[in-house]
């Protein structure tokens, strides 16, 4: 007995179209190289929240010389001045850029986007 004879959703032919590769009435799936993607692409994921870090540099220290920082103190850190500095989402690497001064407030600027391995 077939499905919508039992009341159930009746179901697509999936036969119907074997051996119809090739015809115009076929649909065939876009090439992504070709499509033109913009923002509104990305809608469905605008509300979900992501954690930016921009990485200036790294120090080590113990925690002693940690506990005795005041305001105003000078931390070396292992990057030079003009290097580009590190853009993590969610802990992961996914740019370089530079800090700039935007009406008196420090920003960063990506420079160089890394492309990830997926693998």
């Amino acid at each position: 007995m077939a499905d919508n004879e039992k009341g159930g959703i009746p179901l697509p032919d999936l036969d119907a179209n074997a051996g119809a590769a090739g015809h115009d009435d076929v649909p065939i799936a876009p090439d992504p190289a070709t499509m033109v993607r913009n923002a509104s692409d990305l809608e469905a994921v605008f509300d979900v929240p992501v954690q930016v870090s921009a990485v200036l540099g790294r120090a080590r220290m113990d925690v002693g010389d940690l506990l005795n920082l005041v305001p105003g103190a000078v931390l070396e850190l292992d990057r030079r001045v003009g290097e580009a500095i590190d853009i993590y989402v969610n802990n992961r690497l996914v740019a370089r850029g530079e800090v700039v001064l935007v009406e008196e407030k420090l920003g960063v600027t990506m420079t160089e986007i890394i492309k990830a391995d997926r693998g």
